[in-house]
């Protein structure tokens, strides 16, 4: 194919101001929007988690206070899961890259677009202002009766800020829903989709069906906290098991609204490193909806300790673990499409293979929650903190990086250096093996989470994972240095420097024009097609 001219305005440049940025209906500008947005909030996430490693780092726990701590784990564990891991990919790279991989000039509804930002950008001030102005301390879970009634936090300005946030995510799974069907290029059939494609299809299905029963049992704390009608109090009539149904209905799935869009990035880095199709491509593409139908059907394992049924804990325990076959799929097939593919380890595949390897180890280490008497003994202890890390910091961000780094040449037309971000990759893994597996030990060995003071002889584990978390700290800043030197010393990427394939690369420039493509691309091959195709462009 030719390669795609440079035009003289692109998304970046054309018409620059704050305004016309703050105004736009562009997706590219949108996803860039949302890339800033949490970004930011990563870092407010990552603040809170530096304080209070630190206040593990010595049993007494002198740092702050009780009431402190529990406000600090709160604010990280709501920050990161509602406002970051679950629009990271799918609402910036998702809004960026879903358009230009199908052949559209934009989504199917760009208003809506813009108005899911803006929406998310409310929400997430709530949450903020519920934070500057005394905390909650809840937990991310917002367990009721204590969420409802007791706490004497700010959790109904909380709730509103989630349920505001839930209705952004609600807007952009629907536009991708949509956008995917209606609008793909002419020759652009089902099976010659990006599996990027097929992971946000998913996940917007996830999203679409999911989130409202969120917003439904958020609205229902804020109901009982405001008006004490006896819905999760058993004080006064109500049920607390019946908000941990409601939550976790979700709040499982949501665990595939942040890993499935990173299992999409992986598959376009595996196939442009390897330079192959990735290896069983229908297999992988329906893996995504699989996940996507069964991750409903498992959210009793995380109630294993509580008055269920012994037997719907049976039925939850086997389900759980049927649930991680299609998961397997794909790390089976990305493992088969690098055998005896021509590997190039480019910084994007340094963080394709580090999400499968701590992928799987998170995987693995998810088999012993599904089981029964094994859940029983490592339940609300550092074990499930380890587990929850090496799937959503080790598997979702790891995607993230490995998307950023892919893509950060289409989105900006510049390359960074790849020295250093070859380094960040590695102090990144690194640093999250330290921060993370010594909770695995210290979990199995009974030690509780949430609790700001603990037992000394688990003190040389938190040691090793407080250090860890400096590692991996300065491992996720090198980034931001390296990446916002590119935009003004980067050398020009040119349309595709990895010699990659699909619309994105082949069809557009870097970065690409207002309307994507000159015209409406016809697509004749199927993806990944890199026969023949063994050097980087």
């Amino acid at each position: 194919m030719t390669a795609a001219v440079e035009p003289k305005d692109n998304y970046l440049t054309a018409g620059f101001s704050l305004k016309s940025w703050l105004t736009t209906t562009d997706h590219k500008r949108i996803g860039v929007l949302y890339l800033l947005s949490i970004t930011f909030f990563f870092l407010v996430g990552g603040l809170a988690a530096v304080l209070f490693r630190l206040e593990l780092l010595t049993p007494p726990g002198d740092l702050v206070s009780a009431d402190s701590y529990n406000k600090l784990f709160t604010l990280h564990g709501i920050v990161m899961v509602f406002l970051f891991l679950i629009p990271s990919v799918p609402a910036a790279f998702g809004n960026f890259l879903v358009p230009l991989m199908i052949g559209a000039k934009d989504l199917a509804f760009p208003k809506l677009n813009l108005a899911s930002w803006y929406v998310f950008v409310l929400g997430g001030l709530f949450a903020l202002w519920a934070l500057l102005t005394g905390g909650v301390d809840t937990g991310w879970t917002f367990y009721t009766p204590y969420s409802s009634t007791y706490s004497n936090t700010y959790v109904s300005l909380m709730a509103i800020g989630i349920f505001i946030a839930g209705f952004s995510s609600i807007f952009t799974g629907l536009n991708f829903i949509v956008t995917i069907h209606k609008m793909r290029a002419p020759g652009l059939t089902w099976f010659r989709l990006p599996l990027f494609i097929w992971a946000h299809y998913a996940t917007s299905l996830i999203i679409v069906l999911g989130t409202p029963v969120l917003a439904v049992a958020i609205l229902l704390v804020g109901v009982e906290r405001l008006f004490g009608i006896g819905i999760f109090n058993p004080a006064i009539g109500g049920d607390p098991l019946l908000f941990q149904h409601l939550f976790w209905f979700y709040s499982h799935p949501a665990v595939y609204i942040m890993i499935l869009p990173s299992m999409g990035v992986v598959s376009e880095i595996v196939a442009c490193f390897s330079r192959k199709r990735i290896f069983g491509y229908k297999f992988v593409a329906i893996a995504s909806l699989a996940i996507a139908v069964y991750g409903f059907l498992v959210w009793g394992h995380h109630m294993f300790v509580s008055s269920q049924s012994v037997y719907a804990g049976l039925i939850f325990s086997f389900l759980s673990f049927f649930v991680a076959v299609p998961s397997a799929v794909k790390v089976f097939n990305w493992t088969a499409t690098l055998y005896k593919g021509s590997i190039a380890f480019d910084t994007p595949m340094l963080y394709a293979f580090g999400f499968i390897g701590l992928f799987t180890i998170g995987g693995l280490t998810g088999l012993f929650l599904a089981t029964l008497g094994l859940d029983v003994h490592v339940h609300d202890t550092y074990f499930v903190i380890a587990h929850f890390h090496y799937i959503m910091v080790g598997g979702a961000i790891m995607g993230y990086l490995g998307a950023l780094h892919f893509w950060w040449p289409k989105m900006t037309g510049r390359m960074y250096t790849e020295g250093w971000s070859k380094f960040s990759a590695l102090i990144i893994f690194i640093g999250f093996n330290l921060t993370f597996f010594p909770q695995f030990i210290l979990g199995y060995l009974g030690m509780p989470r949430r609790y700001h003071a603990y037992s000394p002889e688990f003190q040389v584990y938190n040691v090793l994972s407080t250090a860890g978390a400096s590692i991996l700290g300065a491992g996720y800043v090198i980034p931001i240095i390296y990446l916002l030197w590119s935009l003004f010393r980067g050398k020009p990427a040119g349309p595709n420097p990895w010699g990659a394939k699909g619309l994105e690369w082949e069809k557009t420039s870097s970065p690409p024009p207002v309307h994507n493509f000159a015209e409406i691309p016809t697509v004749t091959e199927e993806a990944y097609n890199y026969s023949g195709t063994n050097e980087q462009g």
